[in-house]
Protein backbone atom coordinates (compact mmCIF):
# COMPACT_ATOMS: atom_id res chain seq x y z
CA UNK A 1 0.00 0.00 0.00
CA UNK A 2 1.36 3.50 -0.62
CA UNK A 3 1.24 5.61 2.40
CA UNK A 4 -2.23 6.63 3.04
CA UNK A 5 -2.51 7.04 6.70
CA UNK A 6 -5.61 8.88 6.62
CA UNK A 7 -7.59 5.87 4.75
CA UNK A 8 -10.28 6.29 7.84
CA UNK A 9 -10.47 9.41 6.96
CA UNK A 10 -11.48 9.48 3.22
CA UNK A 11 -14.37 9.12 1.25
CA UNK A 12 -15.84 6.18 -0.12
CA UNK A 13 -15.50 7.22 -3.67
CA UNK A 14 -11.68 8.29 -3.42
CA UNK A 15 -11.23 5.13 -0.88
CA UNK A 16 -12.86 3.29 -4.19
CA UNK A 17 -10.12 4.56 -6.28
CA UNK A 18 -7.55 3.77 -4.38
CA UNK A 19 -8.73 0.12 -4.37
CA UNK A 20 -9.34 -0.51 -7.80
CA UNK A 21 -5.91 0.89 -8.69
CA UNK A 22 -4.78 -1.65 -5.91
CA UNK A 23 -2.67 1.24 -3.83
CA UNK A 24 -4.65 0.08 -0.97
CA UNK A 25 -6.25 -3.68 -0.11
CA UNK A 26 -9.55 -4.55 1.37
CA UNK A 27 -8.06 -6.02 3.48
CA UNK A 28 -5.84 -3.42 4.63
CA UNK A 29 -8.87 -1.14 4.91
CA UNK A 30 -10.51 -3.15 7.10
CA UNK A 31 -8.23 -3.71 9.39
CA UNK A 32 -7.39 0.33 9.66
CA UNK A 33 -11.19 0.94 10.80
CA UNK A 34 -10.88 -2.39 12.81
CA UNK A 35 -8.06 -0.60 14.46
CA UNK A 36 -9.76 2.71 15.00
CA UNK A 37 -12.67 1.19 16.41
CA UNK A 38 -10.73 -0.68 18.59
CA UNK A 39 -8.99 2.07 19.68
CA UNK A 40 -12.41 4.83 19.95
CA UNK A 41 -15.30 2.19 20.50
CA UNK A 42 -14.42 1.89 24.86
CA UNK A 43 -15.31 5.42 24.88
CA UNK A 44 -17.94 5.73 22.12
CA UNK A 45 -19.85 2.23 23.06
CA UNK A 46 -21.49 2.50 19.66
CA UNK A 47 -20.78 -0.98 18.11
CA UNK A 48 -23.32 -3.11 19.73
CA UNK A 49 -21.71 -6.56 18.09
CA UNK A 50 -18.31 -6.30 16.41
CA UNK A 51 -17.30 -9.03 14.41
CA UNK A 52 -14.27 -8.26 12.85
CA UNK A 53 -13.23 -11.77 11.92
CA UNK A 54 -15.87 -12.05 9.72
CA UNK A 55 -15.29 -8.11 7.94
CA UNK A 56 -11.99 -9.63 7.35
CA UNK A 57 -12.74 -12.46 5.57
CA UNK A 58 -15.07 -10.52 3.34
CA UNK A 59 -12.36 -8.41 2.71
CA UNK A 60 -10.51 -11.09 1.81
CA UNK A 61 -13.28 -11.61 -0.23
CA UNK A 62 -13.23 -8.36 -1.85
CA UNK A 63 -9.54 -8.19 -2.54
CA UNK A 64 -10.07 -11.39 -5.14
CA UNK A 65 -12.95 -9.67 -6.60
CA UNK A 66 -10.66 -7.04 -7.87
CA UNK A 67 -7.55 -9.32 -8.37
CA UNK A 68 -10.07 -10.92 -11.33
CA UNK A 69 -11.98 -8.21 -12.10
CA UNK A 70 -15.76 -8.90 -10.69
CA UNK A 71 -15.42 -6.64 -8.06
CA UNK A 72 -18.85 -4.71 -6.95
CA UNK A 73 -19.74 -1.01 -6.76
CA UNK A 74 -18.86 -1.02 -2.95
CA UNK A 75 -16.60 -3.69 -3.26
CA UNK A 76 -14.04 -3.56 0.00
CA UNK A 77 -15.79 -0.90 2.00
CA UNK A 78 -16.40 -1.26 5.63
CA UNK A 79 -20.51 -0.02 6.41
CA UNK A 80 -21.92 -0.49 10.07
CA UNK A 81 -25.30 -2.01 10.15
CA UNK A 82 -27.97 -0.78 12.70
CA UNK A 83 -29.32 -3.60 15.10
CA UNK A 84 -32.64 -3.05 13.80
CA UNK A 85 -31.83 -4.98 10.62
CA UNK A 86 -31.70 -8.48 10.02
CA UNK A 87 -28.20 -10.49 9.78
CA UNK A 88 -28.62 -14.14 8.64
CA UNK A 89 -26.65 -16.11 11.40
CA UNK A 90 -25.54 -12.96 13.37
CA UNK A 91 -27.54 -12.06 16.23
CA UNK A 92 -30.23 -9.03 15.95
CA UNK A 93 -31.80 -7.52 19.00
CA UNK A 94 -33.07 -4.11 17.93
CA UNK A 95 -30.89 -3.00 21.30
CA UNK A 96 -33.73 -5.29 23.56
CA UNK A 97 -33.55 -7.92 25.42
CA UNK A 98 -36.48 -9.58 24.41
CA UNK A 99 -34.49 -10.60 21.20
CA UNK A 100 -31.72 -11.72 23.00
CA UNK A 101 -29.77 -14.79 21.29
CA UNK A 102 -31.73 -14.26 18.10
CA UNK A 103 -30.40 -15.03 14.76
CA UNK A 104 -32.52 -14.63 11.98
CA UNK A 105 -32.67 -17.34 8.86
CA UNK A 106 -31.74 -14.78 6.45
CA UNK A 107 -30.88 -10.67 5.97
CA UNK A 108 -32.96 -7.52 5.17
CA UNK A 109 -32.94 -6.80 1.77
CA UNK A 110 -31.15 -3.53 2.34
CA UNK A 111 -28.10 -5.78 3.91
CA UNK A 112 -28.56 -8.10 0.80
CA UNK A 113 -27.86 -5.83 -1.62
CA UNK A 114 -24.38 -4.17 0.21
CA UNK A 115 -23.55 -7.33 0.85
CA UNK A 116 -24.03 -8.07 -3.05
CA UNK A 117 -22.00 -4.92 -3.88
CA UNK A 118 -19.10 -6.29 -1.89
CA UNK A 119 -19.28 -4.30 0.78
CA UNK A 120 -17.88 -5.61 4.63
CA UNK A 121 -19.28 -5.34 7.99
CA UNK A 122 -17.21 -5.34 11.03
CA UNK A 123 -20.35 -5.33 13.08
CA UNK A 124 -24.13 -4.44 14.39
CA UNK A 125 -24.50 -0.81 16.01
CA UNK A 126 -26.24 0.19 19.06
CA UNK A 127 -29.45 1.62 19.03
CA UNK A 128 -32.46 2.74 21.59
CA UNK A 129 -34.69 -0.64 21.60
CA UNK A 130 -36.96 -1.20 19.12
CA UNK A 131 -35.83 2.37 17.33
CA UNK A 132 -37.72 4.33 20.14
CA UNK A 133 -36.09 6.48 21.33
CA UNK A 134 -34.31 9.96 19.96
CA UNK A 135 -30.93 9.55 22.67
CA UNK A 136 -29.61 5.27 22.12
CA UNK A 137 -29.78 5.74 26.08
CA UNK A 138 -32.89 3.45 25.79
CA UNK A 139 -30.35 0.79 24.46
CA UNK A 140 -31.16 -2.07 26.97
CA UNK A 141 -27.16 -3.22 27.16
CA UNK A 142 -25.57 0.46 27.26
CA UNK A 143 -25.46 4.15 25.99
CA UNK A 144 -23.54 5.09 23.31
CA UNK A 145 -21.33 9.00 23.44
CA UNK A 146 -21.50 11.83 21.42
CA UNK A 147 -17.63 11.35 19.46
CA UNK A 148 -18.17 15.40 19.73
CA UNK A 149 -18.30 15.39 23.71
CA UNK A 150 -18.91 12.29 25.34
CA UNK A 151 -20.91 13.32 28.33
CA UNK A 152 -23.34 14.13 25.56
CA UNK A 153 -26.12 12.03 23.01
CA UNK A 154 -25.31 11.63 20.01
CA UNK A 155 -29.09 11.93 18.94
CA UNK A 156 -31.04 8.18 18.34
CA UNK A 157 -32.66 5.77 17.57
CA UNK A 158 -29.37 5.39 15.23
CA UNK A 159 -26.89 7.03 17.35
CA UNK A 160 -24.52 4.02 17.26
CA UNK A 161 -24.54 4.20 13.26
CA UNK A 162 -24.10 8.11 13.87
CA UNK A 163 -20.95 8.01 16.41
CA UNK A 164 -19.29 5.59 13.98
CA UNK A 165 -19.46 7.48 11.27
CA UNK A 166 -18.64 10.51 12.63
CA UNK A 167 -15.78 8.78 14.62
CA UNK A 168 -14.23 7.38 11.91
CA UNK A 169 -15.13 3.98 12.56
CA UNK A 170 -16.74 2.82 9.52
CA UNK A 171 -16.89 4.60 6.27
CA UNK A 172 -20.55 4.74 6.06
CA UNK A 173 -23.78 3.53 8.18
CA UNK A 174 -27.08 1.93 7.75
CA UNK A 175 -29.71 3.53 10.10
CA UNK A 176 -33.63 3.60 10.01
CA UNK A 177 -36.01 6.54 10.20
CA UNK A 178 -39.26 6.29 11.41
CA UNK A 179 -39.73 10.00 13.10
CA UNK A 180 -36.35 11.49 13.13
CA UNK A 181 -34.55 8.88 13.95
CA UNK A 182 -31.34 8.96 10.46
CA UNK A 183 -31.47 12.62 10.31
CA UNK A 184 -31.65 13.98 13.87
CA UNK A 185 -28.77 11.83 15.34
CA UNK A 186 -27.08 13.21 11.88
CA UNK A 187 -27.72 16.59 13.22
CA UNK A 188 -26.59 15.90 16.57
CA UNK A 189 -22.91 13.77 15.16
CA UNK A 190 -22.71 16.57 12.31
CA UNK A 191 -22.88 13.85 9.41
CA UNK A 192 -24.52 14.19 6.29
CA UNK A 193 -27.95 11.84 6.83
CA UNK A 194 -30.97 10.97 4.54
CA UNK A 195 -34.45 9.54 5.24
CA UNK A 196 -35.28 8.62 1.97
CA UNK A 197 -39.03 8.26 0.43
CA UNK A 198 -41.26 5.65 1.99
CA UNK A 199 -40.89 2.82 -0.08
CA UNK A 200 -38.22 3.88 -2.18
CA UNK A 201 -36.09 1.31 0.00
CA UNK A 202 -36.80 -2.00 0.90
CA UNK A 203 -38.30 -2.62 4.52
CA UNK A 204 -38.26 -6.53 4.39
CA UNK A 205 -35.65 -7.35 7.04
CA UNK A 206 -35.79 -4.39 9.14
CA UNK A 207 -37.62 -5.30 12.32
CA UNK A 208 -40.65 -3.24 12.43
CA UNK A 209 -41.45 -0.19 14.48
CA UNK A 210 -44.33 1.77 12.63
CA UNK A 211 -44.73 0.32 9.50
CA UNK A 212 -46.41 2.98 8.10
CA UNK A 213 -43.60 5.14 8.95
CA UNK A 214 -40.53 2.95 9.01
CA UNK A 215 -37.55 4.30 6.23
CA UNK A 216 -33.91 1.97 5.73
CA UNK A 217 -31.23 5.03 4.93
CA UNK A 218 -27.67 5.85 4.60
CA UNK A 219 -25.56 7.82 6.75
CA UNK A 220 -22.14 8.68 5.83
CA UNK A 221 -19.57 11.78 5.91
CA UNK A 222 -20.47 13.41 2.84
CA UNK A 223 -23.29 13.19 -0.04
CA UNK A 224 -21.46 11.82 -2.30
CA UNK A 225 -20.78 9.05 0.16
CA UNK A 226 -24.67 8.91 0.75
CA UNK A 227 -25.24 8.60 -3.31
CA UNK A 228 -22.94 5.99 -3.91
CA UNK A 229 -24.96 3.67 -0.94
CA UNK A 230 -28.70 4.80 -1.60
CA UNK A 231 -27.46 3.61 -5.69
CA UNK A 232 -27.27 0.50 -3.50
CA UNK A 233 -29.96 -0.26 -1.51
CA UNK A 234 -32.53 1.88 -3.28
CA UNK A 235 -35.13 -0.24 -5.63
CA UNK A 236 -38.43 -2.23 -5.72
CA UNK A 237 -38.21 -5.56 -3.47
CA UNK A 238 -41.16 -8.02 -4.25
CA UNK A 239 -40.72 -9.21 -0.77
CA UNK A 240 -41.66 -5.44 0.08
CA UNK A 241 -46.00 -4.95 -0.76
CA UNK A 242 -44.73 -0.94 0.20
CA UNK A 243 -41.78 -0.92 -2.08
CA UNK A 244 -42.54 1.61 -4.95
CA UNK A 245 -41.70 0.42 -8.62
CA UNK A 246 -40.48 3.09 -9.40
CA UNK A 247 -37.06 3.32 -11.83
CA UNK A 248 -33.52 4.06 -9.68
CA UNK A 249 -32.10 7.39 -11.25
CA UNK A 250 -28.40 7.78 -11.02
CA UNK A 251 -27.79 9.34 -7.51
CA UNK A 252 -23.87 10.28 -8.40
CA UNK A 253 -24.65 12.05 -11.92
CA UNK A 254 -27.23 14.16 -10.15
CA UNK A 255 -24.46 16.12 -7.88
CA UNK A 256 -23.98 18.80 -10.77
CA UNK A 257 -23.37 21.43 -8.24
CA UNK A 258 -25.67 23.63 -9.96
CA UNK A 259 -28.52 24.70 -8.04
CA UNK A 260 -29.27 27.78 -10.17
CA UNK A 261 -33.38 29.32 -10.66
CA UNK A 262 -34.16 26.26 -7.76
CA UNK A 263 -37.22 27.54 -5.32
CA UNK A 264 -36.55 26.65 -2.14
CA UNK A 265 -39.23 27.00 0.60
CA UNK A 266 -38.66 28.60 4.00
CA UNK A 267 -41.33 27.58 6.79
CA UNK A 268 -41.28 30.91 9.54
CA UNK A 269 -43.72 29.01 11.62
CA UNK A 270 -40.51 26.48 12.32
CA UNK A 271 -38.04 29.22 13.90
CA UNK A 272 -40.63 30.08 16.72
CA UNK A 273 -40.70 29.46 20.30
CA UNK A 274 -38.27 26.58 21.75
CA UNK A 275 -35.69 26.78 18.80
CA UNK A 276 -32.15 27.59 19.81
CA UNK A 277 -31.03 30.73 19.15
CA UNK A 278 -27.65 29.49 18.07
CA UNK A 279 -29.11 26.56 16.23
CA UNK A 280 -31.56 29.02 13.97
CA UNK A 281 -28.02 31.37 13.31
CA UNK A 282 -26.93 28.90 11.60
CA UNK A 283 -29.63 27.11 9.84
CA UNK A 284 -30.87 30.71 8.29
CA UNK A 285 -26.59 31.18 7.19
CA UNK A 286 -27.33 28.33 5.67
CA UNK A 287 -30.35 29.53 3.76
CA UNK A 288 -28.26 32.26 2.62
CA UNK A 289 -25.87 30.34 1.36
CA UNK A 290 -28.39 28.45 -1.03
CA UNK A 291 -29.38 31.86 -2.43
CA UNK A 292 -25.94 32.85 -2.95
CA UNK A 293 -25.25 29.44 -5.30
CA UNK A 294 -28.21 31.02 -7.45
CA UNK A 295 -31.42 29.25 -5.25
CA UNK A 296 -34.75 31.77 -4.83
CA UNK A 297 -36.07 31.84 -1.40
CA UNK A 298 -39.59 32.09 -0.83
CA UNK A 299 -42.18 31.26 2.13
CA UNK A 300 -44.09 28.52 2.54
CA UNK A 301 -47.22 27.64 5.12
CA UNK A 302 -47.08 24.33 6.85
CA UNK A 303 -50.28 24.81 8.93
CA UNK A 304 -50.75 21.98 10.19
CA UNK A 305 -47.06 20.60 11.53
CA UNK A 306 -47.59 22.28 14.79
CA UNK A 307 -50.22 18.95 15.27
CA UNK A 308 -46.96 16.76 14.42
CA UNK A 309 -45.80 15.79 17.62
CA UNK A 310 -49.25 14.65 19.21
CA UNK A 311 -50.06 12.97 15.40
CA UNK A 312 -46.96 10.87 15.69
CA UNK A 313 -47.38 9.73 19.45
CA UNK A 314 -50.65 7.96 18.37
CA UNK A 315 -50.30 6.58 15.14
CA UNK A 316 -46.26 5.00 15.73
CA UNK A 317 -46.91 3.50 19.50
CA UNK A 318 -50.61 2.40 17.82
CA UNK A 319 -48.61 0.30 14.89
CA UNK A 320 -46.05 -0.26 17.43
CA UNK A 321 -48.17 -2.21 19.71
CA UNK A 322 -49.09 -4.18 16.96
CA UNK A 323 -46.04 -5.72 15.66
CA UNK A 324 -44.70 -5.69 18.97
CA UNK A 325 -47.21 -8.57 20.26
CA UNK A 326 -45.25 -11.04 18.47
CA UNK A 327 -42.62 -10.71 20.75
CA UNK A 328 -44.25 -13.57 23.34
CA UNK A 329 -40.77 -15.91 24.13
CA UNK A 330 -42.17 -18.60 21.78
CA UNK A 331 -40.97 -18.72 18.73
CA UNK A 332 -37.96 -16.55 19.11
CA UNK A 333 -36.03 -14.13 21.36
CA UNK A 334 -36.05 -14.07 25.30
CA UNK A 335 -38.08 -17.13 27.24
CA UNK A 336 -38.38 -16.32 30.72
CA UNK A 337 -40.32 -19.47 31.96
CA UNK A 338 -43.42 -19.89 34.39
CA UNK A 339 -46.33 -22.36 35.30
CA UNK A 340 -48.28 -21.95 32.77
CA UNK A 341 -48.55 -20.27 29.12
CA UNK A 342 -49.73 -16.70 30.04
CA UNK A 343 -47.76 -16.05 33.14
CA UNK A 344 -45.00 -17.04 30.86
CA UNK A 345 -46.17 -14.68 28.10
CA UNK A 346 -46.60 -12.20 30.61
CA UNK A 347 -42.67 -12.32 32.80
CA UNK A 348 -41.34 -12.80 28.98
CA UNK A 349 -42.50 -9.43 28.10
CA UNK A 350 -42.49 -7.79 31.40
CA UNK A 351 -38.60 -8.76 31.97
CA UNK A 352 -37.35 -8.53 28.16
CA UNK A 353 -39.48 -5.25 27.08
CA UNK A 354 -37.29 -1.81 28.68
CA UNK A 355 -39.28 1.49 30.76
CA UNK A 356 -39.88 3.46 26.92
CA UNK A 357 -41.09 0.20 24.81
CA UNK A 358 -44.13 -0.55 27.35
CA UNK A 359 -45.30 2.92 27.60
CA UNK A 360 -46.01 3.12 23.82
CA UNK A 361 -46.70 -0.30 24.22
CA UNK A 362 -49.63 1.00 26.09
CA UNK A 363 -50.44 4.41 24.66
CA UNK A 364 -50.71 2.77 21.32
CA UNK A 365 -52.91 -0.17 22.79
CA UNK A 366 -55.03 2.37 24.47
CA UNK A 367 -55.51 4.66 21.39
CA UNK A 368 -56.77 1.33 19.41
CA UNK A 369 -59.27 0.05 22.27
CA UNK A 370 -62.82 0.00 21.43
CA UNK A 371 -64.33 3.09 22.18
CA UNK A 372 -61.35 5.52 21.82
CA UNK A 373 -60.18 4.34 18.01
CA UNK A 374 -62.20 7.18 16.52
CA UNK A 375 -61.35 9.61 19.06
CA UNK A 376 -57.72 9.03 18.94
CA UNK A 377 -56.48 6.79 15.89
CA UNK A 378 -58.64 8.09 13.54
CA UNK A 379 -58.65 11.66 14.05
CA UNK A 380 -54.18 11.44 13.97
CA UNK A 381 -54.95 9.85 10.70
CA UNK A 382 -56.91 12.38 9.55
CA UNK A 383 -54.67 15.36 11.04
CA UNK A 384 -51.56 12.99 8.84
CA UNK A 385 -53.29 13.59 5.68
CA UNK A 386 -53.76 17.19 6.61
CA UNK A 387 -50.40 17.54 7.23
CA UNK A 388 -49.26 15.99 3.63
CA UNK A 389 -51.74 18.00 1.92
CA UNK A 390 -49.50 20.75 3.17
CA UNK A 391 -45.95 19.52 1.57
CA UNK A 392 -48.49 18.46 -1.83
CA UNK A 393 -49.31 22.65 -1.68
CA UNK A 394 -46.01 23.79 -0.87
CA UNK A 395 -44.31 21.96 -3.58
CA UNK A 396 -46.72 23.54 -6.13
CA UNK A 397 -44.77 26.48 -5.18
CA UNK A 398 -41.04 25.76 -4.39
CA UNK A 399 -38.93 22.42 -5.75
CA UNK A 400 -38.20 21.79 -2.18
CA UNK A 401 -37.93 23.20 1.73
CA UNK A 402 -35.16 24.36 3.97
CA UNK A 403 -35.39 23.99 8.01
CA UNK A 404 -33.79 22.96 11.10
CA UNK A 405 -33.43 19.76 11.67
CA UNK A 406 -33.34 19.63 15.64
CA UNK A 407 -34.57 22.67 17.73
CA UNK A 408 -31.41 22.19 20.05
CA UNK A 409 -27.51 20.86 19.86
CA UNK A 410 -27.03 17.35 21.77
CA UNK A 411 -27.72 17.07 25.22
CA UNK A 412 -26.41 15.55 28.34
CA UNK A 413 -27.23 11.94 28.42
CA UNK A 414 -29.48 11.58 30.96
CA UNK A 415 -30.44 14.94 30.90
CA UNK A 416 -33.76 14.77 29.22
CA UNK A 417 -34.04 10.86 30.32
CA UNK A 418 -36.96 11.19 32.81
CA UNK A 419 -39.11 13.66 31.20
CA UNK A 420 -40.39 11.79 28.27
CA UNK A 421 -42.14 15.02 26.62
CA UNK A 422 -39.26 16.66 26.39
CA UNK A 423 -37.56 13.91 24.31
CA UNK A 424 -40.33 13.56 21.94
CA UNK A 425 -40.35 17.69 20.87
CA UNK A 426 -36.65 16.55 19.73
CA UNK A 427 -38.65 15.33 16.79
CA UNK A 428 -40.42 18.32 16.21
CA UNK A 429 -38.95 19.41 12.57
CA UNK A 430 -38.74 15.81 11.76
CA UNK A 431 -42.00 14.33 12.19
CA UNK A 432 -43.92 16.30 9.60
CA UNK A 433 -41.68 14.94 6.38
CA UNK A 434 -41.96 10.86 8.27
CA UNK A 435 -45.70 11.39 8.47
CA UNK A 436 -45.91 12.89 4.98
CA UNK A 437 -43.77 9.96 3.57
CA UNK A 438 -41.48 12.25 2.02
CA UNK A 439 -37.87 12.93 1.74
CA UNK A 440 -34.92 14.50 4.05
CA UNK A 441 -31.86 14.87 4.35
CA UNK A 442 -29.67 16.30 7.54
CA UNK A 443 -26.48 18.43 6.52
CA UNK A 444 -23.84 19.94 8.73
CA UNK A 445 -24.05 23.73 8.78
CA UNK A 446 -22.35 25.09 11.89
CA UNK A 447 -21.38 24.66 15.43
CA UNK A 448 -22.84 26.18 18.94
CA UNK A 449 -20.84 28.23 21.85
CA UNK A 450 -19.46 24.32 22.84
CA UNK A 451 -18.42 23.48 19.74
CA UNK A 452 -20.98 21.07 19.12
CA UNK A 453 -22.68 20.49 15.34
CA UNK A 454 -25.48 21.97 14.32
CA UNK A 455 -27.92 20.55 11.20
CA UNK A 456 -30.67 21.78 8.76
CA UNK A 457 -32.80 19.36 6.56
CA UNK A 458 -33.58 19.64 2.77
CA UNK A 459 -37.16 18.34 2.58
CA UNK A 460 -38.01 17.11 -0.77
CA UNK A 461 -40.78 15.72 -2.61
CA UNK A 462 -41.15 11.62 -2.98
CA UNK A 463 -38.66 9.94 -4.72
CA UNK A 464 -37.18 13.31 -4.69
CA UNK A 465 -33.64 12.01 -2.98
CA UNK A 466 -31.78 12.94 -6.19
CA UNK A 467 -32.72 16.95 -6.06
CA UNK A 468 -31.99 16.78 -2.24
CA UNK A 469 -28.87 15.12 -2.68
CA UNK A 470 -27.97 17.94 -5.49
CA UNK A 471 -28.77 20.83 -3.27
CA UNK A 472 -26.97 19.46 -0.54
CA UNK A 473 -23.83 18.54 -2.60
CA UNK A 474 -23.58 21.82 -3.95
CA UNK A 475 -24.10 23.25 -0.45
CA UNK A 476 -21.51 21.23 0.77
CA UNK A 477 -18.88 21.85 -1.88
CA UNK A 478 -19.28 25.65 -0.69
CA UNK A 479 -18.81 24.94 3.35
CA UNK A 480 -16.58 22.99 5.26
CA UNK A 481 -18.23 22.07 8.13
CA UNK A 482 -18.29 18.27 7.17
CA UNK A 483 -14.31 18.42 7.03
CA UNK A 484 -13.93 18.46 10.60
CA UNK A 485 -13.60 15.20 12.27
CA UNK A 486 -14.39 15.30 15.85
CA UNK A 487 -11.55 13.37 17.25
CA UNK A 488 -8.06 12.78 16.49
CA UNK A 489 -6.79 9.77 14.18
Amino acid sequence: MDDVSDVTHLGIGDTLKLLRERRLSAVELTQAYIDRSEALDPQLRAWLRFTPELALAAAVRADEAYRVGTAGPLAGIPLGIKDVFSTKGIETTCGSNVLRGYRPPFSATVVERLEAAGAVFPGKLNMDEFAMGSTTENSAYFATHNPWDLTRVPGGSSGGSAAAVAAGMVAGALGSDTGGSIRQPGAFCGIPALKPSYGRCSRHGLVAFGSSLDCPGPMARSVEDLALLLQVIAGHDPHDATSLPAEVPDYRAALSGDIRGLRVGIPESYFGAGLQPEVATAVRAAMTQLEALGAELRPVQLPHSEHSVATYYIIAPAEASANLARYDGVRYGQRVEREGMWPTWRATRGEGFGAEVKRRIMIGTYVLSAGYYDAWYGKAQAVRTLIKRDFDEAFREVDLIAAPTTPTTAFGIGEKRDDPLQMYLQDIFTLPPSLAGIVGLNLPCGFDDEGLPIGFQLIAPSLGEALALRVGHAYEQASDWQRRPPLPA
